[in-house]
């Protein structure tokens, strides 16, 4: 069995935001393969089945971002999940919009629900795809930046972006992340910042 975990903010305040991509993505692997993701469990809500032959869990976490350790710790102790069982969708502020980063282990990176992942599994060696939603522009506030919609001219970017995140998966699936990366991980343009820059600002944190 293996686990697909999307970050995200729960609620419709938050639906189609840039810190929701990850939600974004599980549920495009769901409609897919007709899943339904409306069990609730662990402080998420989550699917289960099969694609490709493998026994699959579709994740939502329903605490904030910053708390998404606490639901990705209850389903790997419960199903007995090891890390590399697990792959995490997230968002990611240093890459251009619609860029893929997939890598099987790393720093979080400044990204708070990947610290706290990282906190209640003990490790960093579990297979994350980091999904592109540009950087903050100057003037803006981190949090509202992160919190808001996509604007015209990056949403057939992120259309696109997600449809190579299903890609992506199934191909971890079948073939492993090795070949994920090989495949569907995209030129990184801009400079690496400081992990402090990439931090994710929510509610989940107050």
């Amino acid at each position: 069995m293996k686990a697909i975990i999307g970050l995200g903010n729960p609620g419709m305040k938050y639906a189609g935001t840039r810190h929701n991509i990850g939600f974004d993505a599980v549920t495009a692997i769901a409609d897919k393969y007709n899943f339904k993701i409306n069990n609730k469990r662990f402080k998420g809500l989550y699917a289960d089945g099969f694609i490709g032959g493998e026994k699959v869990l579709l994740i939502q976490p329903q605490t904030y971002m910053n708390l998404s350790g606490e639901c990705v710790r209850e389903f790997a102790d419960f199903y007995k999940l090891e890390p590399e069982e697990l792959i995490i969708i997230c968002d990611d502020i240093n890459l251009d919009v619609g860029h893929l980063r997939i890598r099987k282990k790393g720093s979080a990176g400044g990204h708070n629900g990947l610290e706290n992942i990282i906190a209640h599994l003990r490790t960093k060696e579990f297979p994350r795809i980091r999904v592109g939603v540009g950087e903050k522009p100057e003037g803006w506030d981190l949090a509202d930046y992160v919190l808001a919609r996509f604007d015209r001219n990056s949403e057939p970017l992120i259309r696109e972006a997600i449809g190579n995140v299903v890609k992506a998966v199934e191909t971890w699936l079948a073939d492993g992340i090795d070949a994920a990366m090989n495949r569907y991980n995209t030129p990184r343009k801009k400079e690496e910042k400081k992990p402090e820059e990439n931090s994710s600002a929510d509610e989940g944190k107050q």
